[in-house]
């Protein structure tokens, strides 16, 4: 019996350092030595979770600006504190009226989702109805995020009561005129907004390429910009004003008022038991979270385990408890600042990046984690694919910023073993596609 382990245990040994070698000579000919890679910063880590070691580090200790990887962190927080389903909010019956304490769900009455009970509930209620305001304690724009994005989709303002996603969607639309006014008057162009506003709109004389929506920097006004296209889509944040743009909107849609609670509200709320207004399946918000890579619900979910943990959402807050409980072994202390990704203050090494993988591996189940990933060939994976039609290639999350390009995941080989990756990579010049193609090709030579 002896003999048999110990001959066993020297097959292990072999196959571990055959891998090793193996994942070495890959990095080194698809990545490290490679002419892409000559000025740029380069982070690699590939883990073994059956055996809990590092099969190859490359700097994998250093910190890197990990962009949309950021998210994964996010998400680990969402699956081991939120609830099957988001709470929407926490609705409290005080006799004369109705109190609602919001819990910042970023999913009401986004076009993501096609019912929405929170909204149902408010529809139904006969009462005077106010909302709580006293349990936000983040910013409407993360530390560290870029000033004059602030109009584009990707940098939505975070708020305790998000609205329709605090966006606004704007369409263009053409068609050909039935009844031209003269010879070339042959098109009309409609151009409208889901929700409908009422604030200020200036419609530009300067016609672009593709059609663009702009707004003012301090407030809600909006200048539209012509495209050529035949249909087009701009998603275009608004200010929230705390929680009261959200409110003004809401009251358009719900056809009812919704005034901010006083201190007396305030006050009479705590005598009175709450009831919880669940919204949608956590998951499915997660995984539109991870595949199409959405700052704003990565965001939103760390403030909502906050309002879980502390009833007051605080960005901040979660973050250091999280470091200070569930990430405490960390192999690299990380600078850690937001949800998304977004802000160039955060850092986080390859093996950070390994190690929340392997955690989430070790306390969810693997069916819910290939649920919420995105794999191969889809979401912002697009680029990555099998070269031997591995049906189960990688579930990962990639990231991207100027100059930045990630991807972490986990990685099935050929002889059936899964592997855990991270893939930082910082400072660079080159195009994305082709630093994606040398990345698929590291992965595929591990893969073989």
């Amino acid at each position: 019996m002896k003999y048999i382990t110990g001959f066993a245990l020297i097959i292990i040994v072999l196959a571990s350092c055959s891998l090793e070698n193996r994942v070495a000579s890959v990095a080194k000919k698809t990545i490290i030595t490679d002419s892409t890679f000559l000025n740029t910063h380069v982070g690699l880590s590939v883990f073994d979770p059956e055996t809990g070691k590092q099969l190859f580090g490359h700097q994998s200790d250093k910190l890197f600006t990990p962009a949309s990887n950021t998210k994964l962190y996010s998400c680990y927080a969402a699956m081991t504190y939120l609830p099957a389903k988001l709470p929407a909010a926490y609705i409290t019956d005080v006799d004369t009226a109705v109190v609602i304490t919001p819990t910042g769900d970023p999913s009401f009455l986004m076009p993501d989702f096609k019912t929405h009970p929170f909204f149902d509930k408010l529809k139904s209620i006969n009462k005077p109805i106010y909302i709580l305001n006293n349990n936000w304690k983040s910013s409407a724009l993360g530390s560290g995020w870029s000033w004059d994005d602030y109009s584009e989709y990707y940098m939505t303002e975070r708020s305790a009561f998000p609205v329709y996603g605090n966006q606004i969607n704007w369409y263009m639309e053409k068609s050909k005129k039935e009844n031209p006014s003269y010879p070339g008057d042959t098109i009309d162009v409609m151009i409208y907004s889901d929700p409908e506003i009422e604030w200020p709109v200036n419609f530009s004389s300067v016609k672009k390429n593709e059609f663009y929506v702009e707004r003012a920097i301090h407030n809600n006004s909006f200048t539209l910009f012509e495209g050529k296209e035949t249909s087009a889509v701009e998603q275009v944040p608004y200010i929230t004003n705390g929680i009261q743009t959200g409110i003004t909107l809401l009251k358009d849609s719900l056809h009812k008022e919704i005034r901010i609670a006083d201190e007396d509200l305030e006050k009479a709320v705590k005598k009175f038991k709450a009831d919880t207004c669940y919204s949608q399946p956590t998951d499915s918000l997660l995984k539109i979270m991870m595949y199409r890579s959405d700052n704003f619900f990565a965001d939103q979910c760390l403030e909502m385990v906050s309002q879980k943990k502390f009833n007051v959402m605080d960005e901040s807050a979660i973050i250091k408890d999280l470091l200070q409980h569930d990430l405490a072994e960390l192999p690299q202390k990380p600078t850690w600042v937001d949800g998304s990704g977004l802000s160039r203050y955060t850092m986080f090494s390859p093996n950070d990046m390994v190690f929340i993988l392997n955690k989430i591996k070790q306390e969810q189940p693997w069916e819910r984690i290939k649920t919420i990933l995105p794999h191969e060939g889809v979401g912002t994976l697009t680029m990555y694919k099998s070269n031997n039609n591995n049906k189960e290639f990688i579930y990962a999350k990639s990231g991207s910023l100027g100059n930045v390009l990630t991807l972490s995941g986990y990685l099935h080989t050929k002889k059936d073993k899964w592997l855990i990756f991270s893939v930082m990579i910082n400072n660079t010049d080159m195009p994305f596609r082709r630093i994606r193609k040398q990345i698929n090709a590291f992965l595929n030579g591990i893969a073989e």
